[in-house]
């Protein structure tokens, strides 16, 4: 073997022998022939590169198998590319499709989300997140937790993340994005009266929700408007055990037709508990409940109920986050996500007086 054949096996080898070892910015310029800042242009997708240059930058780097160093680049530039999102409620329906589309919008973005769930919701915990929160590399944080326990603690942001509040009445302080609650109340509670109920009983989320606090006012705003009594309502915990007690109580009380619950969950529950007093829906009372969860086009019967569009909450608040981060300025205010009532057949008009 020759002098120019040992220099040829060599220069063959080259390229896997930079593989082996972590191949540089340097080993991409050159083997494609450019320089290093050129390559620097073509990994962080800056214009003003030919096109045959790039492909070429490009194709050195799958043969290399060289990664870009992200981690330097945000060093550099400030910018982590993640989002991170706290929440307190991985069970619930809504909190997990509006994570899901958190994810998704942030990623079609160029974003990567940092989940940080808080287990239990006390002073301890909630503190735990942010703190932790503040030491990871993130750019904006979405808050899926309700206001009073960021006001429960006291709790530092990291510098310069953007931040934006789902499911709150913080828009004095942040920038929020929220479902239509008192709306989509509204529609239910006009929805039963509209049918001919003399009147609309309610059963409540907990009393230190956000979101329940508004359905309830709005569902009593709604019976006050139309010079309806006002029962008092029954408290649940959102699951559907705590709309099954309350379903049973309801079935106690002659003179009601209607009820409006404030979730699905505990809807089911309600429906339960009616079916095992012999009370009809819809042909007794009629259901109403808030959220259209997948299931519930399969509840028996199936349930009339309130639709929200959590993935939609979930894109706004990805958009809410990249525009501070883009205009670099904090915000403030509530974004509105529209309701709307999807009737099926747990409603009907009240039974005839005998």
């Amino acid at each position: 073997m020759d002098s120019s054949d040992t220099a040829s096996t060599e220069d063959s080898g080259a390229p896997e022998a930079r593989r082996r070892r972590g191949a540089s910015m340097a080993d991409v310029a050159q083997l494609a022939g450019v320089s290093a800042q050129t390559v620097s242009r073509v990994s962080n997708g800056y214009a003003g590169v030919l096109e045959s240059t790039r492909k070429q930058v490009l194709q050195a780097m799958k043969e290399l198998g060289y990664r870009p160093n992200s981690a330097a680049r945000a060093l550099k530039s400030g910018q982590f590319h993640t989002i991170g999102v706290i929440t307190f409620n991985l069970s619930s329906t809504g909190n997990t499709r509006t994570i899901e589309a958190i994810a998704t919008s942030a990623a079609v973005e160029g974003y990567a989300t940092t989940l940080l769930p808080v287990a239990v919701p006390t002073q301890d915990s909630v503190r735990g997140a942010f703190t932790r929160l503040g030491e990871l590399a993130v750019d904006g944080i979405v808050i899926l937790m309700e206001v009073h326990l960021l006001d429960a603690v006291t709790v530092a942001l990291p510098p310069n993340a953007h931040v934006v509040v789902a499911d709150s009445n913080a828009g004095d302080r942040y920038c929020v994005v929220d479902t239509d609650q008192v709306g989509g109340a509204r529609a239910a509670v006009e929805h039963l009266l509209g049918l001919g109920h003399r009147t609309v009983w309610h059963v409540a989320g907990p009393a230190d929700s956000f979101s329940a606090e508004r359905r309830v006012g709005a569902w009593r705003s709604a019976l006050e408007a139309g010079g309806r009594a006002v029962p008092a309502p029954l408290r649940g915990d959102w699951s559907a055990q705590s709309g099954y007690r309350a379903g049973l109580r309801l079935a106690e009380e002659a003179d009601c037709t209607a009820v409006f619950v404030a979730n699905d969950q505990m809807a089911l529950g309600v429906l339960r508990a009616l079916h095992e007093r012999g009370r009809r829906v819809p042909q007794d009372i009629s259901v109403v409940g808030f959220d259209d969860i997948p299931e519930t086009a399969s509840f028996l019967p199936p349930l009339t109920t309130v639709h929200q569009d959590f993935s939609e909450v979930g894109r706004r608040c990805v958009d809410g986050v990249l525009r501070q981060i883009r205009n670099n300025q904090e915000e403030t205010g509530t974004t509105l996500v529209p309701t709307r009532l999807v009737v099926r057949q747990s409603t009907a008009p009240p039974p005839a007086a005998g």
